[in-house]
């Protein structure tokens, strides 16, 4: 049963795989990135929480690309990064110095700011998408969507801690099983935004949304 749902669940949200269901609106989500800027061959684009493997897969290159995120393990995984990008272990809501006195032409986040831990973090971390930059583009996954992306299954971000904590103990599209403690853990590292919580954290910004058959998936604030 588990590794039907490791199979089920690669089909559905592993943007690694070409024909995943994740890595297909990857790469539309992307060709609308390159309409809202098209001059991205030519930008300095500072990414938080992201990682190398994304922009080596992308379709277009930019300048240069600066790799903010906390997880050394994750920047470690992907090296050798090649010189366009560089990588630097920090916290997203409060870059070092090395990365706050350079100059950015566009920063972003892909399913980030859901992370970062609680209201007043996100404060932090919309602050830093809107100074280091004159461009943002933040996309995270909207809360209302049937099925919770994390764990792929309907509704489990509207249940309680507790039930949310069960689902990601035995779920079997679940990414991990983690048991008790670090169950709970888990589940409450992961907050859905609304659209009125996207507007409030960007309010100079134009809120688009990704749909999935109509429905609304992911919202994306742009500016």
């Amino acid at each position: 049963m588990v590794d039907v749902g490791r199979s089920l669940r690669g089909a559905l949200a592993d943007s690694s795989r070409s024909r995943s269901l994740a890595s297909k609106l990857r790469a539309r989500r992307f060709a609308v990135l390159l309409e809202r800027f098209p001059k991205l061959h030519a930008m300095r684009v500072l990414d938080l929480g992201g990682t190398p493997a994304f922009w080596q897969a992308s379709p277009v290159r930019p300048a240069s690309v600066v790799v903010l995120n906390l997880d050394r393990g994750g920047l470690a995984a992907h090296k050798p990064a090649p010189d366009w990008i560089e990588t630097v272990e920090g916290d997203a809501c409060d870059p070092p110095e090395v990365v706050r006195n350079q100059h950015f032409d566009l920063v972003m986040s892909n399913s980030v700011i859901e992370h970062v831990g609680g209201h007043a973090r996100r404060l932090e971390f919309s602050k830093v998408a809107a100074t280091l930059g004159p461009h943002h583009w933040i996309q995270t996954p909207y809360r209302y969507f049937p099925v919770e992306p994390h764990w792929v299954f309907p509704g489990m971000q509207l249940l309680p801690t507790g039930a949310r904590a069960l689902v990601a103990e035995r779920w079997p599209l679940s990414p991990a099983h983690p048991d008790g403690r670090q169950a709970v853990s888990d589940v409450l590292w992961v907050e859905l935004l609304t659209k009125a919580q996207m507007r409030f954290y960007f309010p100079d910004s134009e809120i688009l949304v990704e749909r999935v058959a109509g429905v609304v998936k992911s919202l994306i604030a742009c500016g």
